[in-house]
């Protein structure tokens, strides 16, 4: 197993510890709260690099491509539910969140089916940074950010709508026609 793979494991292996400290005492410990905070940081950063390395040292695996998206995504909505439990984001936006997830994820299987691989988008990735940002501000719940976290929250929703919008717009003929 590669270092890229081995990272991504290290990412899935990361959650349980994340939602454990984040979830202490109903999420009212703060320093386990730091300690949700850094290990969110670590997690999200192993997913920067293991792409890089990945790319750079042409050790891209069937299992990083499965792998490291779905990693990031049981990351992010593991966060997002927790959230919900803590009344820190509204079930609804989590909801779309998570949906947009779920369809992305099925265009991406359908495509590969027929052979074509859709890429990220910049969307898609503005769309992640905005997560992680408002993630990391929701987990350290510092009073005088709470303006600065709704309106990452928000911009993290709206693009996550605009994303998704993008992706079925450019890749409508994956479902409509079976290939692209």
């Amino acid at each position: 197993m590669n270092l890229p793979n081995k990272l991504t494991i290290l990412r899935v292996i990361l959650i349980p510890f994340f939602v454990a400290a984040l979830m202490i005492q109903g999420g009212a410990n703060e320093t386990m709260r730091i300690v949700a905070a850094v290990i969110f940081i670590v997690a999200s950063l192993t997913d920067l690099l293991d792409g890089k390395i990945a790319r750079k040292y042409n050790l891209v695996t069937n299992f990083g491509k499965f792998m490291d998206p779905l990693a990031d995504k049981l990351l992010v909505c593991s966060a997002l539910i927790c959230f919900i439990e803590l009344h820190q984001i509204p079930a609804w936006m989590v909801i779309i969140i998570i949906s947009r997830e779920f369809i992305i994820s099925g265009f991406r299987l359908v495509a590969s089916d027929n052979g074509v691989v859709i890429a990220a988008s910049y969307w898609g990735k503005f769309k992640t940074t905005f997560q992680m940002i408002a993630i990391v501000l929701m987990i350290l719940n510092i009073p005088a950010l709470n303006l600065l976290t709704q309106i990452c929250i928000w911009i993290a929703l709206i693009l996550t709508i605009v994303s998704l919008i993008d992706y079925l717009a450019k890749n409508h003929k994956v479902l409509t026609e079976g290939s692209m």
